[in-house]
């Protein structure tokens, strides 16, 4: 059995932090979680079911692809997933159209994405094979989708790591969880607490110090002396704290890893009026356009009278003087200019509102990270175990779904792992 008197901190008690310390107190490990905020969570942002009628999500809402760590997870927890269901549309600037995902040059597309070897930028790869103008819809539609979906810069963003994405029309498997990603959270920390871990909120990491182990201190004056520390913070968030020389080279690496911001709107209403009228829109979930917030979606195949905002990548820096109440009228311009209905109906109409520009969350700067064609050498100098100092995150996961919940969980896991492997 493993020494308990073993300590280890983890800074952070976002997904990956609590799988990190769920898997290593259960081990027999002696383990501390140093969160700043006043909730587990991070980045997934449960809200009060009695605000949107269902328990909501303020930050990540979806399970994208197979995602297997997280579906083991919801299994053990007794947790169950509905796949979403309904029909897309898009908005011309004129009318709502059902949205067809075919382009006449998608055989281009797929060709030219299979015989690519080296990495280059989106930007660079539609420069270099799409740079016609009979490839301007093809060129839009890929950049929205890598702003708006990825949160990602095509001037820095990975084709090769994209690559996967686009042969399938960036439409892959996605579900929700029944409760919401805070059921999940509540889960994991629950089995923190089962196993001993200490859960400190409201500890603000300000510097470590290494040696034979590390000492963690924070901006309260407590400090923390342990064996290993794990880093799962934001990637922006690095550049905050103190680290010995060593390590903060190290963590320059993260500066090859793209990491994206994201605007988040949610709207209750009296009713789900948008299915009024000749269109029939009883089935919709996703609405894309080129409005100031663009994308929308309806909580299909649920019947909850609630439409949520989306706007993504770097261009969001657009609205980084909006406050909530800014970002929620501007929501429902969007919503106005696109179903053609008076601005104050719409308004009259709303119960509930939140808007989150995650970019302005002094503890996440942002949303989520994207790769980079030097991304993968940067997430292997990142994930090497060379010292009491570790990282670990949704930045750090190699797989084909970066920047997911799923992706957070591996990595928790993963880093997990590798502390008891030594």
């Amino acid at each position: 059995m493993s020494d308990r008197s073993e300590h280890i901190v983890v800074v952070g008690a976002g997904a990956a932090g609590l799988m990190a310390a769920r898997e290593l107190a259960r081990a027999g490990k002696r383990v501390t979680i140093l969160e700043a905020r006043d909730r587990c969570g991070g980045r997934i942002h449960p809200l009060p079911a009695a605000q949107f009628g269902y328990a909501a999500d303020g930050g990540a809402e979806f399970v994208h692809g197979e995602a297997p760590v997280t579906r083991a997870l919801l299994h053990e927890a007794g947790l169950s997933l509905q796949a979403i269901e309904g029909t897309q549309r898009s908005f011309d600037g004129t009318k709502l159209l059902r949205e067809i995902h075919h382009d006449p040059h998608e055989a281009e597309l797929h060709a030219a994405l299979n015989d690519l070897k080296d990495d280059l930028t989106v930007a660079d790869f539609l420069r270099r094979h799409f740079a016609a103008d009979e490839y301007a819809r093809m060129r839009h539609s890929i950049r929205r989708m890598v702003e708006g979906y990825d949160a990602a810069d095509p001037e820095r963003a990975s084709t090769l790591a994209l690559r996967e994405e686009w042969m399938n029309g960036g439409h892959g498997m996605q579900a929700r969880i029944v409760g919401g990603y805070g059921a999940l959270v509540a889960f994991l920390a629950a089995e923190c607490r089962g196993h001993g871990v200490a859960i400190r909120f409201g500890a603000v990491v300000s510097a470590i110090e290494a040696g034979r182990g590390a000492v963690v201190r924070c901006t309260g004056g407590e400090v923390f002396a342990c064996d290993d520390v794990i880093l799962t913070v934001p990637l922006p968030l690095l550049r905050e704290i103190a680290l010995p020389e060593a390590v903060r080279e190290k963590a320059s690496a993260a500066d090859d890893i793209g990491f994206g911001n994201v605007v988040k709107i949610l709207l209750r209403f009296t009713r789900p009026w948008w299915r009024d009228g000749a269109a029939d829109l009883d089935d919709l979930t996703f609405l894309l356009s080129d409005e100031t917030i663009p994308v929308w979606w309806t909580q299909r195949p649920a019947e909850h009278p609630v439409l949520t905002g989306w706007f993504g990548g770097p261009r969001t820096a657009e609205l980084s003087g909006l406050d909530a109440q800014d970002l929620v009228d501007a929501g429902i311009d969007s919503l106005a200019a696109m179903f053609a209905r008076p601005r104050d109906d719409i308004a009259r109409s709303v119960v509930a509102a939140i808007a989150a520009n995650w970019a302005r969350d002094p503890f996440a700067r942002g949303a989520y990270s994207w790769a980079t064609p030097r991304t993968r050498a940067a997430q292997t100098i990142l994930a090497r175990a060379d010292g009491p100092v570790l990282f670990s995150g949704e930045a750090l996961y190699r797989g084909r779904d970066m920047g997911t919940v799923e992706a957070a969980l591996a990595s928790g896991l993963e880093t997990a792992e590798t502390i008891l492997r030594r």
